[in-house]
């Protein structure tokens, strides 16, 4: 079994909008629902789960209906911090009554543009080695530096790795690593592949895409815009 978890609860404030960005409308469709579909249409994801601002929940609901995403299961609202909202969608996974070996996707609500080629990778990794991580290479050249204004010292970009989603793990292993979090009082891991880390995991890789873009400033909301768009003109070509 695989259950898809979406971490919607963030508030956006660096779009400058005055709604959340997951709820923003995209050619009148908000942004979270172009992220439920992905995994609607995609045969190897029984459920969905999402974990939302609390007074959003309803709305998530009434896209689902809107739009047809039956595989969605719960709703849920989010923490205070990232690390909380991910182990509170854990927590409804686990209360669905999944076995302890469902696949657990965790990934950005705020990614809507994930391919099946992305979902397809990252579960046999997962199957392969019992985790998968999204992740593309560093193309670009990465200074350090600690003021940011200047820089005398470079990073070898080969040895670097951006993070993307779906990061996935069995239900067992993430209700295991939260309960360790708690006992060792870490409270803000950034990510699901981070608190693995901080814990002595080893975690790994599979492909990205640099189409699978997080939405986070308004030039995100023009790049998904243009992808949508060469999406359709591929599709009618299709046809």
């Amino acid at each position: 079994m695989t259950i898809a978890v979406l971490i919607a609860g963030g508030t956006g404030a660096r779009m400058g909008q005055n709604i959340p960005k997951q709820f923003l409308n995209v050619q009148d469709k908000p942004v979270i629902v172009y992220t439920m579909e992905r995994f609607q249409r995609n045969p190897e994801v029984d459920g969905i789960v999402v974990v939302t601002l609390p007074n959003w929940t309803e709305f998530v609901w009434a896209y689902a209906k809107q739009f047809g995403i039956s595989k969605l299961k719960s709703v849920v609202p989010g923490g205070a911090v990232g690390q909380e909202s991910i182990k509170n969608g854990i927590n409804a996974v686990a209360e669905l009554e999944c076995p302890p070996d469902t696949a657990v996707m965790i990934h950005d609500g705020i990614r809507p543009m994930i391919g099946d080629d992305v979902i397809a990778e990252n579960l046999a990794v997962y199957r392969a080695k019992g985790n998968a991580v999204t992740c593309i290479p560093c193309v670009e050249v990465m200074y350090y530096s600690k003021d940011p204004a200047l820089s005398d010292k470079t990073v070898p970009r080969n040895e670097l790795w951006r993070t993307q989603t779906p990061q996935t793990f069995s239900l067992e292993k993430l209700l295991w690593a939260h309960g360790e979090a708690a006992k060792r009082g870490i409270t803000n891991a950034t990510a699901t592949c981070s608190l693995m880390t901080e814990l002595g995991e080893t975690v790994y890789f599979s492909k990205g895409s640099e189409k699978n873009v997080k939405l986070t400033t308004m030039d995100d909301i023009d790049i998904f815009k243009a992808l949508l768009s060469a999406e359709k003109s591929a599709w009618d070509q299709r046809k």
